[in-house]
């Protein structure tokens, strides 16, 4: 009889490790705190790695869908300095092999791939505590509870699972993030919107940045960039959107009318999103039926563009290892063996890159990061 399975986070990572399941017949149960698929928005654009996230999306039979999903013509890149003078300046590639696509579709097409009843949404795990005889049990939120033989952690940044195989928690990177948008059809700020290119412009400088990415039907989303000590962090609050965007655009006092634009002129509510990450190489002992992956296990910085791509990756690859392995604690041995050494990697390029935007060499560094990559 099959070991029950539960997964614990319906983010990329745990949709790809059930999908990947039940093409070799094996069910799993995805325990979800969020109340339904639609009950946030999911973000902007990922680029799916032809070696990571492709190789993921393949395993789970939907590489076929994911390609009517690519967003072609949207991965050009522009990085210009705080007046606005491009620096650089590469066009859309219509072979790429990293296209891009909307993180919500990908997220559905996860989704609706899953047979009826995976999902068990509005779960959130209060705690999950070894069973008197053996496997573990979970109680949520609403009081319901469950057991299992084998728990994953993909439930991200602050994950419940951690615990029970590191105290390792997430630290504060010196960066965070405010999101922005602007609807292009604004007639005072169509020259900001131009000067975006096709895709994504980056004006960065020491310690700050506004990245703005122009999608196909002329939205614009993005996000302002500062580095700021975690007391700062604690202290701003964005109670009346106005002003605290006014309080961001002081930020950026002698940049480009250009520039500033996105931010006097965002009509999204200014979410302040720090940016956190796990320690670089962490690992941990083998604790019976229990592992992580994705954020939940190798938490980092959007800056190396290995996050999604990662976390569908980890999936894809604990299912295989599931799958082959009669024994479950082989099965999982064998999977972290292969987890740790390429997310220490990803994770220090990660942290090399945040130094590299917004450091003390920026802009001149960013132009120079993808003049070489």
């Amino acid at each position: 009889m099959q070991k029950p399975i539960a997964i614990i986070g319906a983010g990329l990572g745990g949709l790809t490790l059930a999908r990947v399941l039940q093409v070799h017949g094996v069910t799993a149960t995805i325990h979800e705190a969020e109340a339904s698929a639609t009950t946030r928005t999911q973000g902007g654009l990922l680029d799916i790695h032809e070696e990571t996230g492709q190789v993921a999306l393949r395993a789970a039979g939907l590489y076929d869908d994911f390609l009517t999903l690519v967003r072609p013509g949207e991965d050009a890149k522009r990085v210009v300095d705080r007046h606005g003078a491009i620096l650089f300046d590469k066009p859309a590639d219509p072979g790429s092999t990293r296209p891009e696509v909307d993180r919500g579709e990908l997220r559905r097409l996860l989704i609706e791939s899953l047979a009826p009843g995976t999902i068990e949404w509005d779960h959130k795990l209060s705690s999950v505590r070894h069973g008197v005889d053996g496997g573990y049990d979970l109680t949520f939120a609403d009081g319901s509870a469950t057991h299992a033989d084998i728990v994953i952690g993909a439930d991200g940044a602050w994950s419940k699972v951690r615990p029970l195989l590191t105290p390792a928690e997430p630290v504060y990177s010196g960066t965070c993030f405010i999101e922005i948008a602007l609807a292009s059809a604004a007639p005072d700020t169509r020259e900001s919107v131009a000067a975006i290119g096709s895709g994504t412009l980056m004006a960065v400088a020491p310690g700050k940045g506004i990245i703005a990415h122009r999608y196909a039907d002329g939205r614009v989303l993005g996000y302002v960039a500062l580095n700021r000590p975690e007391e700062w962090v604690r202290s701003i609050d964005f109670i009346d959107p106005s002003a605290g965007l006014r309080r961001l655009a002081d930020e950026f006092d002698g940049w480009s009318p250009l520039l500033t634009a996105f931010v006097t002129h965002s009509d999204a509510r200014p979410w302040l999103r720090p940016i956190y990450a796990l320690p670089v190489g962490l690992t941990w002992d083998r604790v019976p039926g229990v592992t992580l992956l994705g954020d939940a296990a190798h938490l980092m910085s959007p800056f190396a563009g290995e996050g999604a791509n990662l976390a569908m990756y980890d999936s894809a690859d604990l299912a295989s290892k599931l799958v082959e392995q009669r024994d479950t604690e082989e099965a999982l041995t064998a999977y972290e063996q292969r987890l740790f050494p390429r997310s220490g990697d990803a994770a220090a390029r990660s942290a090399k890159n945040l130094e590299t935007y917004f450091g003390p060499q920026a802009p001149q560094s960013v132009v120079a990061l993808f003049s070489h990559s």
